[in-house]
C-alpha cells in the first residue's frame, strides 16, 4: 500500500477538547480513534440546517462500502456547524495526526487555502486512471486543480443562484407572468409594487446580508449584485486585489436601498444565523417572502424526502435569473459554488480513502446526490439521465446559468477579504453607515489585509 509522509505535530488541550464538544454526538456510532488503522477510512462531511443529502450519502456508502470489502471501516464524522464552524473544525482535526481525516467534504473554493496549510493530498495519478472521469466536465475540472496545477479533489455538485419568485403573490399584486427583470431598477421596482399592493405581511425581496449569514451575505447576496457590474474583487491580469471599484459602491446602495425603504427582511431577523433555514422552510412556503436572492438547490427543502415537505412548490415557485445591473451584456448573472471529495494528507492508506471516494461518486450515487441536493450535475451522464431531468423542474433554467456564471476568487485571503464584504454590508444595512463610507472602510482594511503591493484601483 501507498503510504503518504505524516509529519507530527503538536495539539494543544484547548483545540482537543474544542474538537470533541463540536464533534460531540454527531459522530454517529464512533468516537476520535488514537492512532491509525489502514483499514479503517474516516470521512468528514457538513451536516447542517436543510442540506442533508451528504448525510444520506455517506451513510449509504458506508452501509455499501462495508459489506463489500470485509474487515474494512467507513468511520462517518459529520458535523452540524455552518459553513465557517465546519471549516474552522475540520482545520482543527487536520492539526493532529490522530485526527486527520482520509476523506474530507470540502467547498471548492477552500481548496487553495488548504492545500496552502498541508491539509490536501493530489490525487491526479488516481484520476488519471479512472475509467470515470472522462463523464466529468471541464468546468469541473477547474474548481478542484490548485494554483500548482494539481487536482486536489473530485467535484460532487454544483450551482447556481437566481430570484425564486412566489407567483400567486405575483398575481396577487398583478404583476405580469413569467417574470423577466432586465435591470436592478426592474428588481426593485417590483418589490416596491408588491409592498404596496400586498403590503406590510409580506418581505417583498430577500438578499442575504450581514456577518451572521457569511458567504451566504458575500457570495450569493453581494457577489451577485457585483458579478453584475462588470466589477470583480480580483484582477487576473494582475493578480491583485481591487480596491476603489464604482461596482462595489453601487452592490452596497443596491443593499442599502432594500433596507433603507423597508423592502427586505427586518434587520433582527436577516442578521439570525439561521434565516436561510427559517426562509426556506417556512417562510417562503407560508407565502410570506416573495422574492428570495438564492441558490438553485433551495427545493431541497421543499422535496418530499426533506424535513418540511412542500408539494404545491412547483405550482407556486418561479425561478427568474438575476439581471446585470443596467442590462448590459450578457443580461444576466449568476454565481456558482460546489462541494467536493478530497484525499487528507495524512492518510495512511490512501489507495483504500480513494477506493470509497470512487465509490461515493459513482453515477448511481451522483445521481442521488443530485436529485436529494438539488445539485446541478458534473457528471454529463448524470446531467443528461432521465431520473435527474424528471424529478427536477428547474433543471434547464438553472443549468443554463453556468454560460454566465462566475465563480469566488479561490486564493487563501479570500475568507478575509469575504468578512470584510459582510462587515460592509452589515454596516449599511443597519445604518451605520452610507455605501461609500462602508466602500472607502472596505478598500482601507483589504489595503491591511493583503499590503499595498497587492491591490489595484477598479477606477
Amino acid at each position: 500500500m501507498n503510504r503518504w509522509p505524516m509529519t507530527r505535530a503538536p495539539l494543544r488541550v484547548a483545540a482537543v477538547a474544542a474538537a470533541a464538544a463540536l464533534l460531540g454526538p454527531t459522530a454517529t456510532g464512533c468516537s476520535l480513534r488514537p492512532g491509525h488503522d489502514p483499514d479503517t477510512v474516516t470521512v468528514v462531511y457538513s451536516h447542517y440546517g436543510t442540506f442533508r443529502a451528504a448525510d444520506t450519502l455517506m451513510r449509504k456508502v458506508k452501509e455499501e462500502f462495508e459489506a463489500e470489502n470485509r474487515g474494512v471501516t467507513v468511520e462517518l464524522r459529520p458535523i452540524e456547524a455552518p459553513p465557517e464552524d465546519y471549516q474552522a473544525q475540520v482545520n482543527l482535526m487536520n492539526q493532529s495526526d490522530d485526527e486527520a481525516p482520509d476523506i474530507i467534504y470540502e467547498d471548492s473554493f477552500t481548496i487553495n487555502q488548504n492545500v496552502d496549510a498541508g491539509y490536501l493530498a493530489p490525487i491526479d495519478h488516481y484520476w488519471e486512471e479512472w475509467d470515470e472521469a472522462k463523464y466529468y466536465q471541464e468546468q469541473a475540472d477547474a474548481a478542484v486543480i490548485a494554483l500548482d496545477g494539481k487536482r486536489y479533489g473530485v467535484m460532487v455538485g454544483t450551482d447556481t443562484r437566481g430570484l425564486w419568485y412566489n407567483t400567486r403573490l405575483f398575481e396577487q399584486a398583478g404583476i405580469e407572468l413569467p417574470w423577466e427583470p432586465e435591470s436592478w431598477d426592474e428588481v426593485l421596482g417590483t418589490a416596491r409594487e408588491l409592498k404596496r399592493e400586498i403590503g406590510d405581511d409580506v418581505t417583498p425581496l430577500n438578499v442575504y446580508s450581514g456577518t451572521p449569514m457569511g458567504e451566504a451575505a458575500s457570495m450569493q447576496g453581494f457577489q451577485m449584485l457585483l458579478s453584475g457590474t462588470g466589477d470583480g474583487l480580483f484582477d487576473e491580469e494582475s493578480r491583485r486585489w481591487v480596491v476603489g471599484s464604482a461596482g462595489f459602491a453601487d452592490s452596497l446602495r443596491f443593499i442599502d436601498t432594500i433596507y433603507s425603504e423597508g423592502l427586505a427582511l427586518d434587520p433582527q431577523d436577516a442578521l439570525n444565523a439561521n434565516v436561510g433555514t427559517i426562509n426556506n422552510e417556512e417562510r417562503i412556503p407560508a407565502g410570506e417572502i416573495a422574492i428570495s436572492l438564492d441558490g438553485s438547490w433551495i427545493t431541497q427543502s421543499w422535496i418530499a424526502t426533506a424535513g418540511k415537505p412542500w408539494p404545491e412548490w412547483p405550482r407556486t415557485m418561479g425561478f427568474a435569473p438575476m439581471p446585470t445591473q443596467h442590462g448590459q451584456a450578457p443580461g444576466t448573472t449568476s454565481m456558482s459554488g460546489g462541494w467536493t471529495l478530497a484525499l487528507g494528507s495524512k492518510s495512511v492508506n490512501p489507495d483504500l480513502a480513494w477506493e470509497v471516494m470512487k465509490h461515493t461518486l459513482s453515477k448511481e450515487n451522483a445521481t442521488q446526490f443530485a436529485i436529494e441536493g438539488a445539485q446541478i450535475p458534473v457528471r454529463v451522464d448524470v446531467a443528461e439521465s432521465a431520473e435527474y431531468l424528471q424529478v427536477n423542474p428547474i433543471a434547464e433554467e438553472a443549468a443554463a446559468l453556468v454560460e454566465v456564471t462566475h465563480f469566488r476568487p479561490a486564493y487563501s485571503e479570500y475568507p478575509r477579504i469575504s468578512l470584510a464584504i459582510q462587515e460592509a454590508m452589515e454596516a449599511v444595512m443597519l445604518g451605520d453607515a452610507t455605501p461609500g463610507q462602508a466602500a472607502r472602510a472596505y478598500d482601507d482594511r483589504v489595503e491591511h489585509l493583503v499590503g499595498s503591493d497587492n491591490i489595484t484601483s477598479g477606477g
